[in-house]
Parts: C-alpha cells; structure tokens; sequence
C-alpha cells in the first residue's frame, strides 16, 4: 500500500510539473523500454521462475544449495544485463522508433525521447538485481522490506527527481513552475537513482536469513538450467503481455497527451492490484511451491482458493468505487500545476474503461505463477500469445473503426485481461482446481451484490456532497472523495457480512490484530 501510495504521488508530482503532452508523453516513452524489459525479465519471467526454484531447493536440498544458486545468478545476470543497456543506448533511436513513432508529428519529441531513453535504460540493471534479492528474502520468508523496496525507489525519484528538475532549470516563480526539456532530465536521474535505493534497501536483510552475495561465476549448476527451462517459456508469455503494451503505445503515440492521460489512469488502477493482487501473489507463489514440491497438492489447492477469493473479495469492490469515482478522484489527485480540466476528463474516461479488467489482472497475477510450481509454463505461454491477437484486433475495431481514441485502448486492454484471466483458471489441473462451480457461484453472486451496494452508496454520497458547499471549501474535495470512499467502503463490508462472506470476518480479524500490534509498539515505546 505504501509504495502504490508514493508511486501515485510520484505520478501526480510528475504529471503537475509538466503537464499532459510533449514532456509528459517524451518521459513515459524513454521510461516504457527499460520499463518493458524490467516487467519481462526481472520482475516477470526471471522473478517467477528465480523465487520457483529457489524455494524448491531450499525445501529439498537446503539452504546453502539454494544460496549457491542465487550466487550464480547473480553474477550471470551482471554481466548480461550490463551489455544489455550497452545494446539500449546504442539502440535507442531504433526502440524509439519501434515503439513511439507518432511522436515525430510534434516538433523535438522524438529526440527528446531518444536522449531521455539512453538516460534511463541503465534502471533495468538495478531493478533486475532487486527482484533476484526480493526472490531470495520471500523464500526465507522476508516479505515485508522487499515488498517495501519499490516505496523506497518511488520515494527517491520524487524527491531526487524534482530536486535534479530544479537544479537544472531554477524556477523565477515557485508557486507557477515551467520547465522543459532540462526538467525532464532532471526526473530522469532522480528515477535512475531510484532504481539503485530499490536494490540497496533489501542487502541488509539477507544477514536475517544468513545470505552473503559473493561473485561466482557457474555456468554448469543444473538449477540454472532449471530456470531456463521454465524462464523461456515464461519470457515468450511475457514478451506477449509486453507486445500489447507495444501495440497500445504505438496507437497512443498519434494521440499528443494520450500516453499521458492512459499512464495516469492505469497508475490508479494499479493501485488495488498492487495492494491486493499482487501482494497476495508474492506470499502464494513461495508457498505453493514448497507445497508442490511436498507433493501436498490439497494445501496446493486450498492456498490457491483462499488466494483467488481474497483476490477477488478486494479488487471487485474497488473497481466499481474507481469507475464511480473516476472524475473526482482524477480531479482531486492530478488537477494541479500544468494538468488541466481537460486532462482530468480525458483521464477519468480511461479510468472507467481500466476498471472493467481489474480483478482480471489480480487473478492474472494470482493464477499464472501457479503454472510454473506446477511445472506447466507452456499454458501460461498460449494465453498470452491467443492475447496477441484478440489486442490487436480489438484496437483496430475501438480505436480506428469506432474512434473512440484513448478509451479504446483502455477497454482493449480490460478485456483481454478477464478473457486471458477466464483461460487461465479453467486450464488449472484437475488436481489442484480450486472448487466447483457452485461454490464459485455462490461466492461470486454475494460479492457482486456488495459489490453493487458499494457503488450505489459511494455514487450518493458523491452527488450529495457536491451538491453541498463541501467542494468550495479548503480541501473541500479531499473530504468529498473520503467521505465516498469510507461510505462506499462500509456499506460492501456491512453487505458481505451480512451475505457471510468469510472474508470479511478474515479482515476484520486482521483489522483487529493490526490495531493490537500498534497498540503494543505503542506501549513499548512510550515504556
């Protein structure tokens, strides 16, 4: 939740100093391409498959077999990612070429975003490096400082970021700030150094696990090839995911402010992905493969359950109080500085469309590392590549046939995820399926009915409130949107818990826990 929080602010901070279009858009291309292979190999195909065999072998040959691994790793991975962004920033008029082309309609954009991609195409080192470290503490079962690392890099780039931003360009007018294309690079360092802290964070915990990193170069160990085996397929899948990013942006690049507006509404809705799916995914994945590799599938299959329904029980809720809010809350987060009025329109249009696939992408994040504990990577591999296609086509309809411009792209990408998450969970083993289809039915019917009540109450109390004097009033419209956020909030919880959802009274009881555990640091501190 913290880093999704500072990510958000990053993002606003971002998007105020510049505003949507050249500079904006300039800085989210250079960032996409190393961003693109981070999502692929470091925190994607490699991370899976990495915290996979690790935990296996940690489970079956103890902890000083699996740390070896983790050494050969490393030093396999300095020297390639190395000539990896060597390749980039050589290669960067090419990838930009590749991936922005649209940019050249508006005057300097495109060599812009050539210079500001060699800058940053050096983060993919470091954040690399991090996901190898984050495997290594959650299979010792570390998840707190890992899961905080990513806070840790957006914490950094804002404030080294904006401080890079000004020594670079000072400001005659503070409160009315107008920068350029020396402001960008500024951003572009404080986020590069922000990928280093992303890495540094994590080394003191290994000493808790007992780990020291020392450089051992072994090409021949049997685990490495293990992760090969189930990375290639992985990185096809990933490649896949990251072609629909590609074609997405490609069909943006013709909209000047259309990267912009989409990358503020997906940060949003990464929001409740980050906090729910992808948290829930980073406890399960250890998990189940210690599990398999037990040979224990019906724990394999009830950690899968309970995963999947809290998965869903989080993020169903949240995707209809984020359509229903899309305007005030887009308003009340980025209308500010240089992010005009209609920036926030064309932004909530794609937050609503976003919203549609975000227990897709959670379920996503949930399903698909199950395949690689089950030793079963090609399924993953043949959803992502059947979402090739389906993207692509469905871009061409919204977006070329239909004109429906930015929201086209955002529905496409919605849809895709539910129909690539619908595959997913009906290609599972028999032997670790989840529960029939009357306990799903049953489970889904109850969730959507409180689902529903959240909505409806958060959509009242929004007209209500602004239709008061709230919104006129000093920070007025942060107490608007709370108040339909706390209102919407309580009334799904005082739902579901009348529809006995049992995961209600698990987060009431983690609620519960939460507050004794400050309570008791509370005390400790003050004895």
């Amino acid at each position: 939740m913290g880093s999704r929080i500072f990510g958000l602010i990053r993002e606003l901070v971002f998007a105020a100093l510049f505003g949507a279009g050249k500079l904006l858009d300039a800085y989210l291309a250079a960032f996409q391409i190393p961003n693109l292979f981070r999502d692929l190999f470091a925190e994607g195909a490699l991370s899976t498959a990495f915290t996979t065999v690790f935990a296996k072998t940690w489970e079956t040959q103890g902890k000083a077999k699996a740390f070896s691994l983790a050494n050969h790793l490393l030093a396999i991975l300095l020297i390639l990612l190395s000539a990896l962004c060597l390749a980039g920033i050589l290669l960067a008029p090419l990838l930009v070429e590749l991936t922005s082309f649209g940019f050249h309609a508006v005057p300097g954009k495109f060599e812009l975003t050539v210079r500001l991609t060699r800058v940053l195409f050096p983060f993919i080192l470091f954040v690399a490096l991090a996901a190898v470290a984050m495997g290594i503490l959650n299979a010792g079962r570390i998840f707190g400082l890992p899961a905080s690392a990513s806070t840790a890099f957006n914490i950094v780039s804002v404030v080294l970021g904006v401080f890079f931003a000004y020594t670079l360009e000072p400001q005659h007018n503070l409160s009315h700030p107008s920068f350029g294309e020396a402001g960008v690079f500024g951003v572009c360092f404080g986020v590069l150094l922000g990928g280093l802290a992303q890495l540094l964070i994590q080394v003191p915990a290994f000493r808790r696990i007992g780990y020291s990193w020392r450089w051992d170069f072994d090409l021949s160990d049997p685990k490495l090839q293990e992760i090969w085996r189930l990375m290639i397929p992985s990185v096809i899948a990933g490649a896949a995911v990251q072609v629909n990013v590609l074609i997405n942006g490609m069909f943006a690049s013709e909209i000047n402010g259309g990267r912009s507006w989409l990358n503020c509404a997906f940060r949003l809705m990464q929001f409740p992905i980050g906090v729910f799916g992808v948290a829930i995914a980073t406890v399960t994945l250890p998990t189940i493969s210690r599990q398999q590799a037990r040979a224990d599938l019906d724990s394999f299959r009830q950690t899968l359950r309970h995963s999947l329904r809290l998965g869903l029980f989080y993020t169903v809720p949240a995707a209809v109080g984020l359509a229903v809010l899309s305007e005030p809350l887009i308003r009340l987060i980025y209308q500010h500085g240089r992010f005009t009025s209609w920036d926030t329109h064309q932004t909530a249009t794609a937050l609503a469309a976003y919203t549609l696939g975000l227990a897709g992408y959670a379920g996503i994040k949930i399903l698909a590392p199950c395949f690689y504990a089950l030793d079963s990577p090609m399924i993953p591999l043949r959803v992502s590549l059947f979402g090739i296609g389906l993207n692509l086509l469905l871009n061409f309809l919204l977006v070329k046939a239909f004109s429906f411009g930015h929201v086209g792209l955002a529905l496409t990408t919605s849809l895709v995820a539910l129909l690539n998450c619908a595959q997913l969970f009906f290609s599972l083993d028999r032997r670790v399926f989840p529960g029939g289809v009357r306990h799903w039915l049953s489970f889904l019917w109850r969730l959507a009915i409180a689902s529903a009540a959240c909505g409806i109450t958060a959509g009242w109390v929004a007209q209500a409130a602004g239709r008061s004097p709230l919104p006129s009033v000093p920070m007025g419209s942060a107490l608007l949107v709370a108040a339909a956020v706390t209102s919407g909030a309580l009334a799904f919880f005082i739902c579901a818990r009348t529809l006995r959802l049992e995961e209600c009274r698990e987060a009431l009881n983690l609620l519960r826990r939460l507050l004794r555990w400050r309570k008791r640091t509370g005390s400790s501190a003050v004895s």
